[in-house]
């Protein structure tokens, strides 16, 4: 890990959580509780773990609880309106509150059982090498997940599409693409493909396991995940 200091960290929390169906109705999908805590404080308590000199959250649906929660954390809030700007546009508006130096990401629906995983990022990250960083689940060791992986990895660690490794939401990367993408709403997915592009996007096994927590099935079976020494 060649990076001096921790890098910042930014929260994805502005979307709709449609797939939660009624839960979201008047409840905005980070502030739904798994195991007696807002879904958002077991990724924030992770973030927090390596003292960040800034974490910031974007908001959009239903910020006025998000607000309440986070500001009092110290979490920096940056606001999506008129519109939501997916990934990608959320986070090039965040970035005057987040810098120009790599950044980590965090989806905040999910649970991560064993190691830190923003530390399992930390550990492998090389800038001289990598333009984004992925901490993937083999699909074995993921809970909660319907369908097939995302990516495949090379003995070096760069990915491709296809595969039976899961994105599990946490990243470390480089900003600078951003300021050439077109959009104004985009996902991260376009920056991740030109780095691929120039073999600079790799991938880093997460030792643990992992939870989607996007749908209601989720919570219970992230619950479980939480109270179980054994998977």
């Amino acid at each position: 890990m060649n990076l001096t200091n921790t890098p910042n960290v930014m929260l994805f929390a502005a979307g709709f959580g449609s797939r939660m169906k009624a839960l979201t109705q008047s409840c905005p999908k980070p502030m739904i509780e798994v195991a007696g805590r807002p879904l958002i404080d077991h990724t924030l308590a992770l973030a927090q773990a390596l003292k960040p000199a800034q974490i910031v959250a974007n908001l959009h649906y239903l910020p006025q609880r998000l607000e309440q929660h986070l500001l009092p954390q110290g979490v920096q809030l940056s606001h999506e309106q008129p519109k939501v700007l997916d990934t990608g546009g959320g986070l090039r508006q965040a970035l005057p509150l987040l810098g120009r130096e790599p950044v980590f990401t965090a989806n905040t629906d999910v649970i991560w059982k064993g190691e830190n995983p923003f530390q399992t990022a930390l550990a492998a990250w090389d800038p001289a090498r990598m333009d984004a960083l992925l901490v993937c689940i083999p699909i074995t060791r993921c809970r909660g997940r319907s369908g097939g992986g995302d990516f495949s990895c090379d003995a070096q660690g760069r990915i491709s599409r296809g595969g039976d490794l899961v994105y599990g939401g946490v990243q470390i990367l480089k900003t600078d693409g951003l300021q050439d993408i077109p959009e104004e709403v985009f996902s991260l997915n376009i920056l991740w493909n030109q780095m691929a592009r120039y073999n600079r996007l790799f991938a880093v096994e997460y030792p643990g396991y992992w939870c989607d927590v996007g749908h209601p099935e989720g919570i219970k079976i992230a619950e479980d995940l939480i109270a179980n020494d054994v998977v």
